[in-house]
């Protein structure tokens, strides 16, 4: 997943005296994964707070990188809770899955290499949990196509982001109930400022239709897609007036699933 390129910055861009006793973070698993993979590489301890439920496959491919897992309940508050012992009991330092400036750059060459593989974009599409591809998405656009929009793509059902888009300001994700596991989470802070400032608009999708985009991405582009990638395909099924005539460009950004648990 696109995760592996934020970690790789923030894992190589710390000095070695930071880097002596680790890195650590809380993840539902992409993040996670990547992390430990890119402390690997780096020859460094990973140490990863995982939700109880999240899904067997990101914890088994956590352990295959090496990570050192400790579970915890699935809520904000227990993840960060947890997290702060992990870090006291380890010295790790933290990198953040997304409200992290070398974390969000990593993750604008997703973007950065679709603008450049595709010229001439009208609208570019990613998904939003935390807001750390869909921030870098949208500094890389403004950067490198001003002439392209930023859309996001967010799960009705765990609609944080949408809110204080329209509101202005930010609002914690309370209680998503939604198969996107990848996009539970709450929007960091930084990143809520980049995306007020420069992403055009949020569009939600609910659940039927998060399941249909997730199909029809396997059965007619035979990529094998998490929920959460599915979602910006979602966005434009739910709303093609606002695609209409628009050359656009979907960011399909993982595709981690337990395939003993499809949605169909």
């Amino acid at each position: 997943a696109f995760k592996f390129r934020g970690a790789c910055n923030a894992v190589f861009s710390l000095s070695d005296q930071q880097a002596i006793h680790g890195v650590c973070t809380h993840s539902s698993g992409n993040h996670a994964q990547a992390l430990a993979l890119a402390a690997r590489i780096r020859g460094i301890k990973a140490y990863i707070v995982m939700p109880e439920n999240a899904p067997r496959v990101k914890v088994e491919a956590v352990k295959g990188y090496g990570g050192i897992i400790t579970f915890c309940e699935p809520t904000l508050e227990a993840r960060e809770t947890t997290l702060l012992k992990v870090i006291q009991d380890t010295g790790a330092i933290e990198i953040h899955p997304y409200n992290n400036y070398y974390i969000i750059s990593g993750q604008a060459t997703s973007c950065m290499e679709l603008l450049d593989e595709i010229q001439g974009l009208d609208i570019v599409v990613a998904p939003v949990g935390g807001g750390g591809l869909l921030s870098g998405t949208a500094l890389a656009a403004n950067y490198f196509s001003p002439g392209t929009k930023v859309i996001a793509a967010e799960p009705l059902n765990a609609n944080d982001a949408w809110q204080g888009f329209k509101q202005k300001k930010w609002i914690p994700q309370t209680n998503p109930q939604t198969i996107a596991d990848g996009l539970r989470t709450s929007l960091g802070m930084k990143n809520f400022e980049i995306i007020q400032k420069y992403v055009h608009d949020i569009l939600t999708v609910d659940e039927p239709t998060i399941v249909k985009a997730m199909r029809l991405i396997w059965e007619r582009m035979k990529i094998i897609v998490e929920p959460s990638s599915a979602v910006p395909l979602g966005a434009i099924l739910s709303h093609p007036e606002t695609f209409k005539d628009k050359k656009t460009g979907i960011i399909i950004s993982g595709g981690n699933i337990d395939l003993s648990q499809l949605p169909w």
